[in-house]
């Protein structure tokens, strides 16, 4: 098996790592402090192509491969964990589902606006009563008079406040659980559709996290989604990919938290000499530095796999599944270890440990719980024999 990556992955790698260290690490506590939506940086990634990273040249994206996609994340996401979730949302949730069951009048107007970054897209499929199971959706979805009428509302969307496009599922055939689920594309200024509370969260402060409200939303018939009764389909294959981006972010965070910690104990002096002459500073740090390495291959290999198994997603869901639960515990246990390591004043914002812990947290939750990618991985592991 060759691990090296390819020119274009390189590059993408260099590419990213440069942006995040010389322009969204300096500004990242600056954006967690305000909650400002980072338009400065989201203006020059457009640039960087990063608005559209695995999508072909014939609807303006940049038409790389899907490992291109994770490490381009991942690097984002150690200089600013908020800033790879925005790109990570966008290509993953609204416009994946729109380029691979759209059809080819969907992807003329609106691919070709997403990949760009000329429009930024979202995905609304949580609701109050319909995280975890899709089957508790209370939007509905009425066909009157040649328009589909939405009503309902959604929460914790990202990118939900500055979105010109939200792509949601709705409640079209009731009474049949997920079999009556279908999915819709809304734009921005739409009558009756509207942006609601916006969230105050623990970390990843700089996304913008929302609620989404239809009142009467009035939609063209023709802005469904595949066919009556996919919303259930499009959501698992979406959702997949979703999940090799919040890995890639998890791993990103991680590895920005090793960096800062491994530099602070060379310099940190405690006794008389520096704290990682310490067995016990050490260990954290190899735990921390073989979890990282393992999240990795896990991340890879499931954008790699998303790639040459592309259209199959009964091979790829369990890996991608795999790298989310792995990773974004990973995470959690590595931003941990950082704080302990900066000791008091890792609990300080004195120094970004504590805020990797908090960006940390929530990649354990989003696109599917860990306790979701058990279930998934499980069913996979079980059908196998």
């Amino acid at each position: 098996m060759n691990f090296n990556l390819t020119e274009e992955q390189q590059m993408v790698k260099d590419m990213c790592r440069q942006f995040a260290e010389n322009e969204l690490k300096p500004k990242a506590e600056h954006y967690d402090k305000t909650h400002e939506f980072p338009w400065e940086h989201v203006k020059k990634l457009k640039e960087m192509g990063m608005f559209g990273v695995v999508y072909p040249d014939k609807y303006n994206g940049a038409g790389m491969d899907y490992l291109c996609y994770a490490i381009a994340v991942e690097e984002l996401s150690r200089g600013c964990a908020s800033t790879g979730v925005i790109i990570s949302a966008h290509n993953s949730l609204c416009l994946s589902p729109i380029y691979y069951f759209g059809t080819e009048e969907h992807k003329q107007k609106y691919v070709s606006k997403l990949t760009t970054g000329e429009w930024i897209g979202c995905f609304g499929i949580t609701e109050p009563e319909a995280g975890s199971d899709a089957a508790g959706t209370k939007t509905t979805a009425e066909l009157k008079n040649g328009k589909w009428v939405l009503n309902g509302t959604k929460n914790f969307i990202t990118n939900g406040g500055v979105a010109d496009v939200a792509v949601v599922t709705a409640v079209t055939d009731k009474g049949i659980g997920h079999k009556g689920l279908s999915f819709f594309i809304v734009e921005k200024g739409t009558p009756g559709f509207s942006v609601g509370k916006t969230e105050d969260k623990l970390g990843i402060c700089a996304s913008s996290t929302t609620e989404l409200v239809f009142d009467n939303c009035e939609i063209p018939e023709s802005n469904m989604l595949g066919k009556r009764g996919d919303g259930f389909k499009i959501a698992m294959h979406t959702l997949d990919g979703g999940r090799v981006g919040i890995a890639a972010q998890a791993l990103g965070i991680a590895q920005a938290a090793l960096d800062d910690a491994a530099a602070y104990a060379k310099e940190r002096k405690q006794f008389g000499k520096s704290i990682s002459s310490f067995q016990a500073i050490q260990w954290m740090l190899a735990d921390m530095a073989t979890e990282i390495e393992a999240s990795r291959l896990l991340v890879y290999q499931a954008a790699n796999c998303m790639q040459i198994c592309e259209g199959k997603r009964q091979t790829y869901s369990k890996y991608c599944a795999m790298a989310k639960l792995y990773a974004s515990e990973t995470s959690h246990r590595v931003t941990h270890k950082a704080i302990q390591i900066f000791g008091g004043y890792g609990y300080t914002k004195d120094y970004p440990a504590e805020r990797y812990y908090r960006d940390a947290r929530i990649t354990e939750i989003y696109e599917g719980t860990s306790e979701i990618q058990r279930m998934v991985i499980a069913n996979n592991v079980l059908n196998e024999y």
